[in-house]
């Protein structure tokens, strides 16, 4: 195996949530915003998501988790996730510092260039969800394109088929055309090269432009509405991923 390289990535924000809110997001409530995950156990020492083992347990203020040979990811031997929350505002909004590092072990620059990007794409994701639909109950589904959604040009196809336009830029309100040809209304909650994140009234509705680092691109629908269906989200979105890669 190739020799390892540290690396660190960091940030820290603002969120119109209390530290207990924003807490129970990366504890227990992932699923709205990252994907579901088992829960860590309540302790120093417990059992973490993936095989990791909590090493900071102070509710609502430090969580981190650490995992050494990462199960199933042959580039990374170590991986850390470390959340700081504190509170602002008398305790109704929090500020949290997110610092993801580890070791990778093969091609480095764009495995880094993977993860900070979406790292910031998911940490936005958990600010949409935390100052819009926490803690509501979900149906999450992801999946990813065809073989064919690995061009470089895929996540612009993507919005072409969305009806997309490229003038809609980050905060704009449209309509836009999903599975089945059915028209629905959303936020562009964010937008760049890589990634598109769309709020609908009851979801959020991710596109990940995972084509820049060679894999295909990838959806996932957190779903917020009353009755959700995981499974007809994920075979609707299927469709329409094939038919835009046909």
């Amino acid at each position: 195996m190739p020799e390892g390289k540290p690396f660190e990535i960091a940030r820290e924000f603002d969120v119109e949530a209390s530290p207990e809110e924003v807490w129970q997001a990366v504890t227990t409530g992932t699923g709205g915003w990252l994907w579901p995950m088992e829960a860590p156990e309540p302790r120093e020492g417990g059992r973490g998501p993936f095989g990791s083992t909590v090493t900071a347990w102070d509710p609502p203020h430090r969580y981190t988790n650490r995992v050494a040979d990462v199960d199933g990811i042959a580039e990374q031997t170590l991986n850390q996730l470390d959340y700081t929350i504190e509170p602002r505002e008398g305790g109704r909004h929090a500020r949290v510092r997110y610092v993801h590092s580890g070791i990778f072990v093969d091609d480095w620059d764009n495995q880094y260039d993977g993860a900070d990007r979406h790292t910031g794409f998911y940490l936005h994701t958990l600010r949409e969800y935390l100052t819009h639909f926490a803690p509501r109950p979900l149906a999450f589904a992801t999946l990813n394109g065809p073989e064919t959604s690995t061009a470089p040009d895929a996540l612009t196809t993507v919005a072409h088929s969305l009806r997309l336009e490229d003038k809609a830029r980050q905060g704009a309100t449209v309509e836009l055309r999903g599975p089945g040809n059915r028209l629905f209304q959303a936020v562009v909650d964010y937008r760049d090269p890589y990634f598109v994140g769309l709020r609908t009234d009851d979801a959020l509705i991710r596109f990940f432009g995972r084509n820049h680092w060679g894999a295909p691109v990838g959806i996932s629908i957190h779903d917020f509405a009353p009755g959700a269906d995981a499974a007809a989200n994920e075979t609707a979105w299927r469709a329409w991923l094939d038919e835009t890669f046909a």
